[in-house]
């Protein structure tokens, strides 16, 4: 199939997926199934049956059978987008979770709680992770930017970011973790830097290992070496 062809028919694909989607807000069940089927019927000929738009299609089939309360159908449709993105995405994205989460509330309905019990469980845990990587990229961000503005001789915004990070992070992995001590410790010499000794000895307190760190003491100049 050439490309440009190929290309035609993804688009009125995707038209018919919107237009099911139009219908299905209007309360239409009956022409959203019929749209959302036609769309299927493309994809599945132009993509296969396991491409993540197929998969779109498979989950917005479920959505709406199990608003008809078609369990069957619903349960089928949904098992199969669920099957493609643990596939081609695995377990831990959030277009994984929430195809877990589709099944749990099918399943739920269908008096099933166990199941239900045991699929939205997974979705918090992904979620969970999800936003755990989230604030850890965000934490870094803020360091990173920190070591910037303190290598521009922006200090007192340097240290507002690595505050910043330190507060995720300490949420994320604790006072002990490396990171953590790391956040610590560049506070801490920055402090010590602006000759803020004592809260410099504050956040020197966090430290595991003190020893690693520079006596945090003012700096008395030998009038020998002067």
């Amino acid at each position: 199939m050439q490309n440009s062809q190929k290309s035609k028919q993804l688009e009125q694909a995707n038209i018919l997926n919107n237009q099911g989607v139009d219908a299905y807000r209007d309360g239409d069940y009956r022409r959203a199934i019929y749209l959302f089927r036609q769309s299927l019927v493309i994809k599945e000929q132009v993509l296969g049956t396991e491409d993540l738009n197929t998969a779109t299609s498979y989950n917005n089939l479920g959505l709406i059978y199990k608003q008809t309360g078609q369990y069957d159908k619903a349960l089928a449709y949904i098992t199969k987008a669920l099957y493609i993105r643990k596939k081609s995405l695995g377990r831990t994205d959030s277009a994984t979770a929430e195809s877990f989460n589709n099944l749990g509330t099918l399943y739920a309905k269908m008096g099933e709680k166990e199941k239900a019990i045991a699929l939205t469980e997974q979705t918090i845990k992904i979620k969970e992770n999800i936003i755990k990587k989230e604030r850890i990229a965000t934490a870094i961000s803020y360091n990173n930017l920190a070591v910037l503005q303190e290598e521009m001789g922006h200090y007192q915004k340097a240290l507002g970011d690595y505050k910043r990070a330190l507060e995720i992070n300490k949420g994320v992995f604790g006072e002990v973790h490396d990171v953590t001590q790391n956040n610590y410790q560049n506070i801490t010499l920055l402090y010590f830097a602006l000759h803020n000794y004592d809260e410099a000895k504050k956040y020197a307190k966090h430290l595991i290992k003190k020893e690693e760190i520079i006596k945090l003491k003012p700096i008395n100049i030998n009038p020998e070496y002067q």
